[in-house]
């Protein structure tokens, strides 16, 4: 069983979906620090899907810091220890931030609710733990 929770939707790539997911639990601390991770045949398999799309969203997460490989053990939620930079933290969220600009806009939504929205989500998120984030500026 997959200690996350992760709905599929068919507007995006699955591979982005389950990096989402896995962050979102990261975030909730449904993981923590030196969990394992399911294993990439596990996760395709319960979830139907190709090995290399699991494969792709673990590389992303690898390569974000967010999970590592342990020889004999697998995938692990990491322990977060390197603080990023603003820039490492603006290429991380660039793409996530204009596609919801773009979306939002397509809406015809201006600014103002959107950030509105925003303030709702992080209210509702409140996270206390903002390494667990590996980002450290989680209440500016």
């Amino acid at each position: 069983m997959i200690p996350f929770t992760v709905s599929l939707k068919p507007r995006s790539p699955i591979s982005e979906q389950l990096a989402y997911a896995v962050k979102k639990a990261i975030v909730f601390g449904q993981l923590k620090p030196g969990d394992r991770m399911v294993s990439v045949r596990g996760l395709s398999q319960e979830l139907r899907i190709n090995p290399n799309t699991a494969q792709k969203a673990f590389t992303r997460l690898a390569n974000e810091g967010l999970i590592e490989v342990r020889p004999g053990i697998g995938y692990t939620i990491a322990a977060f220890q390197k603080k990023t930079t603003d820039e490492q933290r603006d290429d991380i969220l660039e793409d996530e931030i204009e596609r919801l600009v773009v979306e939002a806009k397509s809406l015809r939504l201006n600014k103002e609710y959107l950030i509105r929205a925003i303030n709702r989500h992080w209210s509702r998120m409140s996270v206390t733990d903002p390494e667990r984030l590996h980002l450290g500026v989680l209440s500016k």
